[in-house]
Protein backbone atom coordinates (compact mmCIF):
# COMPACT_ATOMS: atom_id res chain seq x y z
CA UNK A 1 0.00 0.00 0.00
CA UNK A 2 1.28 3.46 -1.10
CA UNK A 3 1.46 6.21 1.67
CA UNK A 4 1.74 10.21 0.64
CA UNK A 5 4.48 10.72 3.01
CA UNK A 6 3.57 14.89 2.96
CA UNK A 7 1.15 13.34 5.40
CA UNK A 8 1.96 9.71 7.11
CA UNK A 9 -0.06 8.01 9.08
CA UNK A 10 1.23 7.98 13.21
CA UNK A 11 2.00 4.64 13.12
CA UNK A 12 3.80 4.78 10.42
CA UNK A 13 6.24 7.88 11.75
CA UNK A 14 6.22 5.36 15.36
CA UNK A 15 7.38 2.33 13.33
CA UNK A 16 10.13 4.29 11.67
CA UNK A 17 10.83 5.18 15.12
CA UNK A 18 11.40 2.16 16.36
CA UNK A 19 14.73 0.04 15.92
CA UNK A 20 13.85 -2.77 13.83
CA UNK A 21 16.03 -5.19 11.60
CA UNK A 22 16.65 -2.99 8.17
CA UNK A 23 17.58 -3.62 4.83
CA UNK A 24 19.30 -1.74 2.00
CA UNK A 25 18.87 -2.46 -1.76
CA UNK A 26 21.48 -0.83 -4.50
CA UNK A 27 21.68 -1.79 -8.01
CA UNK A 28 25.19 -3.33 -9.34
CA UNK A 29 26.45 -2.08 -12.33
CA UNK A 30 24.83 -4.89 -13.82
CA UNK A 31 21.19 -4.00 -12.64
CA UNK A 32 20.50 -6.65 -10.23
CA UNK A 33 20.33 -6.43 -6.70
CA UNK A 34 22.74 -6.08 -4.06
CA UNK A 35 20.82 -6.29 -0.42
CA UNK A 36 22.70 -5.61 3.09
CA UNK A 37 21.56 -4.91 6.59
CA UNK A 38 21.68 -1.44 7.75
CA UNK A 39 20.67 0.13 10.25
CA UNK A 40 18.32 3.47 9.69
CA UNK A 41 16.53 6.71 10.31
CA UNK A 42 13.90 8.16 8.73
CA UNK A 43 13.24 11.96 8.98
CA UNK A 44 9.68 13.00 8.02
CA UNK A 45 10.15 16.70 7.88
CA UNK A 46 12.91 16.35 5.49
CA UNK A 47 11.70 12.63 3.94
CA UNK A 48 15.23 11.56 4.34
CA UNK A 49 16.20 8.11 5.29
CA UNK A 50 19.71 8.45 6.74
CA UNK A 51 22.23 5.06 7.06
CA UNK A 52 25.99 5.33 8.06
CA UNK A 53 28.02 3.44 6.71
CA UNK A 54 31.96 3.13 5.40
CA UNK A 55 33.29 4.81 2.62
CA UNK A 56 34.63 1.70 1.04
CA UNK A 57 31.81 -0.76 1.46
CA UNK A 58 30.33 -2.24 -1.88
CA UNK A 59 26.54 -0.56 -0.95
CA UNK A 60 28.67 3.23 -1.26
CA UNK A 61 30.87 2.12 -4.18
CA UNK A 62 27.21 0.94 -5.87
CA UNK A 63 25.86 4.62 -5.10
CA UNK A 64 28.77 6.52 -6.30
CA UNK A 65 28.69 4.36 -9.55
CA UNK A 66 25.68 5.19 -10.47
CA UNK A 67 27.01 8.93 -11.07
CA UNK A 68 26.12 12.29 -9.11
CA UNK A 69 22.76 12.07 -9.28
CA UNK A 70 22.19 9.01 -7.21
CA UNK A 71 21.50 5.52 -7.60
CA UNK A 72 17.62 4.25 -7.02
CA UNK A 73 17.12 2.50 -3.72
CA UNK A 74 15.16 1.05 -1.49
CA UNK A 75 15.13 0.53 2.59
CA UNK A 76 13.21 -1.55 4.22
CA UNK A 77 12.14 -1.83 7.47
CA UNK A 78 10.71 -5.33 9.13
CA UNK A 79 9.46 -6.84 12.41
CA UNK A 80 7.57 -10.22 12.05
CA UNK A 81 5.10 -9.59 10.01
CA UNK A 82 5.26 -6.06 9.33
CA UNK A 83 6.86 -4.05 7.75
CA UNK A 84 7.81 -0.78 5.97
CA UNK A 85 9.53 -0.06 2.46
CA UNK A 86 11.18 3.21 1.41
CA UNK A 87 11.93 4.00 -2.37
CA UNK A 88 14.27 6.63 -3.49
CA UNK A 89 17.22 8.32 -4.56
CA UNK A 90 20.67 7.48 -2.48
CA UNK A 91 23.67 9.52 -2.54
CA UNK A 92 26.66 9.62 -0.26
CA UNK A 93 27.48 12.30 1.88
CA UNK A 94 30.82 12.97 3.54
CA UNK A 95 30.15 16.31 4.91
CA UNK A 96 31.24 15.67 8.82
CA UNK A 97 28.05 17.93 10.34
CA UNK A 98 25.98 15.72 7.92
CA UNK A 99 27.26 13.10 9.62
CA UNK A 100 27.33 14.02 13.13
CA UNK A 101 23.68 14.91 12.46
CA UNK A 102 22.90 10.58 11.40
CA UNK A 103 24.89 9.92 14.33
CA UNK A 104 23.22 11.66 16.63
CA UNK A 105 19.41 10.53 15.13
CA UNK A 106 20.44 6.95 15.17
CA UNK A 107 21.58 7.04 18.91
CA UNK A 108 18.21 8.32 20.03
Amino acid sequence: MALDLTSPPAGFLAFWREKHVSTLTTPRPDGTPHVVPVGVTYDPDERLARIITGGSTTKVRHIRAAGPEGAHVAVCQLAGRHWSTLEGTATVSEDPARIADAERRYAV
